[in-house]
């Protein structure tokens, strides 16, 4: 079995032609470990086969903790219905770049349900990309900006944007001519008990609109498919306590509540969300 970092370097000699340098937007070759532009700016492939595009660190509050319980959650069976749904809308074969990526369990669950082709997981946190370094599935992933992306013009069928912010002037450079976003976001009543458990006093964090959002994409691309997926699922016993944690929605929440919660921890939660596909108008 091929370490990580030489699974990367075969990865990369094959889709070399899929990346572009980030600081001049040259053409990149590989040469031992590192991508390197004519221009002399170098990106090394890490011990855990990643690599890192930034040239600056980002801060981001999403860490390691909350990364784990977010991975635990997906994988659970929290959103399988969602991921059967968009596996029937995603070209299987293509070159597939996930958004946002996170600790990688999107890209996972999706891979076990038939994604295959060149997949590329990408986020500003580091400790999500060291995490998705442990996922199997053979993926490449790295630390990016979203408004600065280290791939080339038109090198992408399918970009997935899953609960994750979206740049569309870079989504529309690195799309092939018939290429896809796949977007998906909340709906009024996405996790509506755990807003309910942890703001039980505060109407205005209970309620999520995604009119911005939906208005933004409608603008930007030529919509293919947009539909709303909701149903109920029952959180296994072993994973209650991992959704306490896996969301931004627990940052604002009081100690007091969070420990009413830990004892007695939801059962049930609602997944309500737009899947949406467009293409480059």
């Amino acid at each position: 079995m091929l370490k990580k970092i030489d699974f990367a370097r075969s990865f990369l000699e094959k889709h070399q032609d899929q990346f572009h340098c980030p600081v001049c937007r040259e053409v990149v070759q590989l040469k031992d470990y590192s991508l390197i532009c004519q221009n002399n700016h170098q990106f090394d492939l890490s011990k855990k086969g990643t690599i890192y595009f930034l040239s600056h660190s980002i801060q981001t509050e999403y860490n390691k903790k909350m990364l784990v319980h977010r991975g635990n959650m997906i994988q659970s069976g929290m959103y399988q219905e969602l991921l059967e749904k968009m596996i029937g809308i995603i070209p299987l074969m293509g070159n597939t770049l996930d958004v946002g990526c996170g600790e990688g369990s999107f890209l996972l669950e999706l891979s076990k349900l038939g994604l295959s082709g060149s997949k590329i997981g990408f986020d500003i946190s580091k400790d999500g990309i060291y995490l998705a370094s442990n996922q199997e599935v053979e993926a490449f992933w790295c630390v990016a900006d979203l408004t600065n992306l280290p791939f080339a013009d038109q090198s992408m069928d399918t970009i997935l944007n899953i609960f994750s912010p979206s740049h569309y002037q870079e989504f529309q450079r690195v799309l092939k001519k018939e290429g896809t976003v796949i977007k998906v976001i909340p709906e009024t009543n996405y996790l509506k008990e755990l807003r309910a458990a942890f703001y039980p006093e505060d109407e205005a964090k209970q309620h999520y609109s995604n009119e911005k959002v939906l208005t933004k994409f409608s603008n930007e691309m030529d919509i293919l498919v947009n539909e709303r997926v909701t149903f109920t699922f029952a959180i296994p016993k072993e994973n209650q306590l991992d959704l306490l944690e896996m969301s931004p929605l627990e940052w604002g929440a009081t100690e007091q509540i969070k420990e009413k919660l830990q004892k007695n921890p939801l059962t049930d939660i609602t997944i309500d969300v737009r899947m949406l596909k467009g293409k480059v108008k």
